[in-house]
């Protein structure tokens, strides 16, 4: 074999160990690849979970996740308890953890993955499906105009009662990225501390963040500061870079209580003036208005693809697209005014003004 033939073998070669490589890499995390809806059975002692519900020590308990993949049931263990604060107290259906053992799941779907969040109906019905839905979709809609996002994938979950106290039913969920895989995923570090200074933020993705905050009409919610004992911030959760010049990146979670959901049980922040979650209030920090200006175009070049997920979404009933297009089109109408802007954003944000 010639010299110049050679080099063309081992460059080919090296190129081939590279995209097998690549391969294997994407193929170890391929829960969140895709977005088509999974298939799945819950069997699990729910009736028992449900009961521990109000305690502060809630066990995890044995049970088995069944799921269609290619046309076969794959069956996994799994650990479910109970999870989250207003909805695990006060829904029929709380939300779940779902704890895997990693070493059991390789050549699966859920390959890699260990603890996840799994979000459901609070209760049965026509309306909690719009509602489960409407809060999927706002998971869609920050991951189309940030970079910086938790990934989902939707399931149609049936639950199994195995404890046989409860009947089985069906519904729409999905499931959330854990906040560890998601640092791992910008090559950054979850940040767990109780507070954090405003310097210390990233001032643009704040930004952002605080205006797709006002997008949903949300006040529950903040970028510096956790209740006593629990890690920043209230539904925000910071990733880090270990070169502490760089700043951290705060990503929003968790949005059931916003106007854009207008669940029934949904009220504002009492720190605000208004007396339904459906009406807009700006929440953010002070900050240079070329960040606010920055996001807006952000959300401008975003608006066709943001109203298309609403739009054609399945999980939603007509009447719910309809009101909530109306919804997304006032936001709209609010940061392309300019004098509307200077009143109701820049007039309204809290603190000194953060440069930078």
């Amino acid at each position: 074999m010639g010299v110049l033939k050679q080099i063309q073998f081992f460059f080919i070669f090296a190129i081939l160990i590279s995209i097998v490589s690549i391969d294997k890499t994407f193929a170890k995390k391929p829960l969140f690849k895709d977005k088509t809806p999974i298939q799945a059975v819950l069997s699990a002692p729910l009736s028992q979970a449900y009961v521990q519900r109000k305690k502060k020590v809630r066990l995890y308990l044995d049970s088995t996740l069944t799921y269609k993949e290619n046309e076969q049931n794959q069956k996994l263990a799994v650990k479910i308890r109970t999870r989250g604060n207003f909805r695990r107290l006060n829904c029929a259906h709380p939300p779940l953890h779902l704890n895997f053992a990693k070493k059991k799941n390789n050549n699966t779907l859920f390959e890699k993955q260990n603890k996840l969040k799994l979000v459901g109906q609070c209760r049965n019905g026509k309306a909690y499906q719009d509602y489960l839905g409407l809060e999927y979709l706002a998971y869609q809609i920050w991951q189309e105009v940030s970079d910086y996002h938790f990934k989902t994938r939707l399931v149609e979950l049936s639950y199994v009662d195995t404890n046989g106290k409860k009947k089985p039913w069906s519904t729409n969920t999905f499931l959330i990225e854990d906040v560890d895989e998601l640092a791992k995923r910008y090559k950054r570090k979850v940040l767990d501390v109780e507070k954090i200074k405003r310097q210390q933020l990233d001032l643009a993705q704040t930004a952002l963040l605080e205006l797709f905050q006002l997008f949903i009409g949300n006040t529950d919610y903040s970028t510096l500061t956790s209740p006593a004992g629990k890690i920043c911030c209230h539904n925000t959760r910071l990733i880090a870079d270990k070169d502490p010049a760089i700043k951290v990146i705060p990503i929003p979670y968790d949005f059931d209580v916003s106007g854009f959901v207008n669940a029934p049980y949904a009220t504002p922040s009492d720190l605000y003036p208004i007396k339904r979650v459906r009406e807009r209030y700006f929440s953010g920090w002070c900050k240079e208005d070329k960040h606010y200006a920055n996001s807006i175009q952000r959300f401008n070049d975003s608006k066709a693809n943001v109203v298309k997920l609403v739009s054609s979404s399945d999980l939603l009933s007509q009447r719910s697209i309809s009101q909530t297009t109306k919804y997304i089109d006032s936001f709209y109408a609010l940061i392309n005014d300019d004098a509307r802007v200077k009143k109701e954003i820049l007039g309204r944000c809290r603190g000194k003004v953060i440069k930078g």
